[in-house]
């Protein structure tokens, strides 16, 4: 069956559906300020900061590419999506009843806990997320991907907006491990109701890539580095660039150790966080047909170095406000780019595989946070934010050799 505008535009409807209520879901479980506010707060230090990140924002991505091989080989993929986003949706609940039915107990224990289903959490993740670009990119023709992904990212600014209120309410009005069990409780139920979107997306396209083996899945993975010439900077720019979605859990700790930050304050970074993803997914939705990538890639570099500069002079909490703004927006154009790049690098016979390529993209995503927790114990603040601007400014090279024209 051959996709048509009106089926692309049912399937449209049904991701951007999915994502509204995921954007709702993800402030009450925010992994730039609310996860690592709890692991801070229930004990963790920067060490915990760094492994509960890379987890979160690194390996599990990194896991793709074992993933990828047994994925592919199913033709049709939407069955993966709804089992994955339910077991997410089950690892909140149970995040939220670990903090609220064990909070007199010892903190290591709970913390302990909370890296497990953490884990689950992410990793359901990763796996969902093979699936989903490969539906993605068959379900919806390829004039309508860039409004997708920009129209995703605003509608989505528009009502974390909203939510972002909330959760700040939330924060406030209750002690911890209280308000963040609402919080989860909130972003499993949530979640839940973003899966009605999956449900609804008519998958009306196999998948012809076969892997028989991980051996398989390597050999094709040396042959398409030869190919496609375009995979290796691809890869590049996802391991460096790819290190600033990172960068917040540890302003957040920098906030909490030498700003005296409190919960109230993990609503505010979270809310201007959520302005700076709105302004800058406005700004690409109204100008999607009219902006190449490679600007768009060169001016997320630029604004990633202010970024971290910029922390490193901030004295006082207030003045992180801004730093989370320019936070939401770095990470709304990586959101934004990424996605948009792998679609133009790949085809529909090889998304999910090179979606699996992907994840060799996050080994720097998955040890420099590890690496950043480390160095801040060990040398602190300063030399993690030397790290990080050395690595950002050293994408420009890949963005470079990718030249993308659309």
């Amino acid at each position: 069956m051959t996709l048509t505008k009106k089926i692309s535009n049912h399937n449209f409807k049904a991701f951007l559906w999915h994502a509204g209520f995921l954007a709702f879901a993800q402030n009450f479980m925010d992994v730039d300020t609310v996860i690592p506010a709890m692991v801070i707060e229930s004990g963790g230090n920067a060490m915990h900061i760094g492994i509960i990140t890379a987890i979160m924002l690194g390996a599990s991505r990194f896991t793709q590419l074992f993933f990828a091989p047994y994925v592919s080989n199913i033709p049709y993929k939407k069955k993966f999506l709804i089992g994955g986003i339910s077991t997410r949706v089950l690892s909140l609940f149970a995040l939220g009843g670990i903090l609220f039915y064990l909070r007199n107990h010892q903190s290591s224990a709970i913390l302990w806990l909370i890296f497990l289903f953490i884990t689950i959490f992410a990793l359901a993740g990763a796996f969902t997320n093979i699936s989903f670009s490969d539906v993605l990119g068959k379900s919806i023709l390829p004039e309508k991907r860039k409004t997708f992904f920009s129209a995703k990212q605003t509608i989505a600014g528009g009502i974390v907006l909203g939510a972002a209120f909330l959760a700040k309410m939330v924060l406030s009005a209750f002690d911890y491990p209280v308000n963040f069990a609402i919080m989860f409780f909130l972003g499993a139920s949530l979640l839940l109701i973003a899966s009605g979107g999956f449900w609804k997306v008519k998958e009306i396209e196999p998948s012809e890539m076969r892997i028989k083996s991980l051996h398989d899945f390597i050999q094709i993975l040396k042959r398409e580095l030869k190919e496609n010439k375009k995979l290796p900077h691809f890869l590049g720019f996802i391991n460096t660039q790819g290190i600033i979605i990172s960068f917040l859990p540890f302003v957040m700790l920098y906030a909490k150790q030498y700003l005296n930050a409190q919960s109230s304050d993990t609503g505010t970074f979270l809310l201007f966080k959520v302005i700076g993803i709105v302004l800058i997914s406005l700004l690409v939705f109204f100008f999607s047909k009219k902006i190449r990538y490679n600007k768009i890639l060169y001016f997320n570099v630029a604004l990633s170095a202010l970024l971290i500069l910029l922390t490193f002079f901030i004295k006082n909490q207030h003045s992180l406000i801004l730093v989370f703004v320019m936070g939401g927006m770095a990470f709304s154009l990586f959101t934004i780019t990424m996605n948009g790049l792998l679609l133009e690098v790949s085809t529909n016979e090889n998304r999910a595989i090179y979606t699996g390529f992907a994840g060799a993209g996050n080994i720097l995503p998955a040890l420099v946070p590890i690496a950043g927790g480390g160095i801040i114990s060990l040398f602190g603040f300063t030399a993690f934010f030397v790290m990080y601007l050395v690595l950002i400014l050293s994408s420009l090279f890949f963005i470079y050799k990718i030249d993308c024209k659309k």
